[in-house]
């Protein structure tokens, strides 16, 4: 069986103007000093300092402007992004373009977070970059995408790999700078952290130490996303989490959806309580029963491929009238299955999933899954509906929903020389066949496939008569089949007729005559009739 495997700091200033620095440097600094200030002024979101002065300023000193830009915003160009990452230790920069949208989705949130994060008193610098006015200082931070995020710690660069949110933005430097967990200790703070934080873990501990704090305080620094809270009264916890059961040690986590307080029991049942443990309570626990896919949560929903996911691709008016019914199937399927939302009229987001399918102009809902373990992907065929949906998934985890191959509807090919394959028709027209089929296998944004295409044609002209040899042609961005893995267009398969599980790949590179020859070869081999060389 023939199956191919598939698939930038600045520039340096020059020797003139290091002298002028050098006799400058006073007057200059001070310019260089103004200069951000002003930009940061410009820039700087929901800025509070500057609605209660009523728009007036003093010029502050340098003192002063580094402690401001370590709060809000900066907006980096050729002069200053040195300065800002190598006198800071924690700078985390936005890379942007003004025309990209999710960019411009991205900015506010993160100018929401650096305010959040200025009124925590983070020591975090929060600076952005156009990309596009600045292409070459993006360069050196190799800044390559867009929206991009990166964070630098003394000099270094990290990727960002928490979610999009301002909170979740606030809770990933926080963590990344120090403070992986707030501590709670007073009804006020309690109820000044719950009009912040709708999402969070809560730990309840008699001391705040332990074998069993230290797989907690563990758990916190390793995760990326979620809030950690801790507290040692029982009173503050019962705010934090209402549904409490009085007890000495308790996990439990918060979220703003039906499904709002989940208590970590595994570790009651295994006499553990570990990080990997509290990580796996979260991966299990910390979406949504069913969530809605967004240009800025996409990384996050696909990169959790620890359980099947299902998809319910529709218009928002279809999906409302499907979420109530749904979120009690998908609370049955919890701990197996991720429930998506994806919004038809969403191009970037649902056609790469329609187009899998062969499904692209569909109007009505979709239901489709994904198992990444296996690469096999399915489809709901029958009517959408809450009962539908449930026995899809039932028969997913079962195992009797069988996989989805894509097929154009089956063609007529009589009195064709050269036959169209589907996806429905390849076991008929070429494994169970029982003549010899050399098949094309192409796409249509294949350069190189048109001169494939006339070649078969002369061939098939060449051979015609031969009632042991047929021509055929599939196109591979339409059909699927389970023993047609192909990545390589165009591609000649010669499935000889006594051995249909190993198919000869003939050369594309060759010509109409080369092409006769290794033919006939193959053929002499079963000592069937053949024709002359081209």
């Amino acid at each position: 069986m023939y199956a191919p495997k598939p698939t930038s700091r600045f520039i340096l200033f020059s020797l003139l103007l290091l002298l002028l620095l050098t006799f400058l440097a006073p007057s200059l600094a001070n310019e260089d000093v103004d200069d951000d200030i002003e930009s940061l002024e410009e820039l700087i979101a929901l800025d509070e300092q500057e609605d209660a002065e009523g728009g007036h300023h003093e010029t502050p000193s340098e003192a002063e402007f580094v402690s401001k830009a370590q709060r809000i915003v900066l907006e980096l160009n050729n002069d200053n992004t040195k300065r800002a990452i190598d006198g800071n230790e924690y700078v985390l920069v936005l890379g942007y373009t003004p025309w990209d949208a999710r960019s411009a989705e991205l900015m506010p949130k993160f100018a929401e977070a650096a305010t959040a994060l200025k009124e925590l008193g983070s020591s975090l610098l929060m600076a952005k970059i156009d990309a596009e006015r600045y292409p070459k200082v993006a360069a050196s931070l190799e800044i390559k995408g867009f929206p991009t995020l990166l964070l630098f710690v003394n000099g270094t660069s990290q990727p960002y790999t928490g979610g999009f949110s301002a909170e979740e933005l606030v809770i990933w430097a926080r963590k990344k700078t120090g403070v992986p967990i707030i501590r709670i200790s007073s009804d006020a703070e309690a109820s000044d952290f719950l009009k912040k934080h709708s999402v969070f873990v809560v730990g309840l501990f008699e001391k705040f130490e332990g074998s069993y704090y230290d797989e907690f305080t563990k758990a916190a620094e390793m995760d990326n996303e979620i809030q950690f809270v801790e507290t040692s009264n029982a009173e503050i916890f019962k705010k934090l989490f209402p549904e409490f059961k009085p007890t000495n040690l308790f996990l439990g986590l918060v979220k703003s959806e039906p499904e709002k307080y989940t208590e970590y029991v595994m570790w009651f049942a295994e006499g553990t309580f570990s990080a990997d443990g509290i990580l796996q309570f979260l991966d299990d626990n910390k979406f949504p029963l069913t969530t809605v896919l967004t240009e800025l949560n996409a990384a996050r929903v696909y990169s959790n491929t620890n359980k099947l996911q299902v998809l319910i691709i529709a218009e928002p008016d279809d999906f409302k009238k499907l979420v109530e019914p749904l979120q009690d199937v998908a609370r049955k399927f919890k701990s197996k299955i991720m429930f998506i939302f994806v919004d038809i009229r969403e191009d970037n987001l649902a056609k790469p999933f329609l187009t899998m399918f062969g499904l692209e102009e569909s109007e009505d809902p979709v239901v489709v899954s994904f198992n990444y373990s296996s690469s096999l992907k399915y489809l709901l065929e029958s009517d959408t509906t809450p009962t539908s949906i449930e026995d899809f998934c039932s028969g997913l985890l079962s195992g009797t929903v069988s996989p989805y191959y894509k097929s154009q509807p089956i063609p007529d090919n009589k009195n064709m020389s050269i036959l169209t394959i589907v996806g429905k028709t390849f076991d008929e027209l070429v494994l169970n066949s029982h003549e010899n089929v050399l098949l094309e296998i192409y796409t249509p944004w294949c350069i190189t496939c048109e001169t494939i295409s006339k070649q078969m044609e002369k061939l098939a002209k060449h051979f015609k008569g031969l009632d042991n040899l047929i021509f055929a042609r599939i196109d591979a961005s339409l059909n699927e089949h389970p023993k047609l893995q192909v990545d390589d267009y165009p591609t000649l398969l010669f499935y000889l007729a006594d051995d249909k599980t190993n198919p000869i790949l003939l050369p594309t590179k060759s010509s109409t005559k080369e092409l006769a020859a290794l033919i006939n070869k193959n053929l002499k081999a079963q000592h069937h009739e053949v024709r002359d060389e081209l």
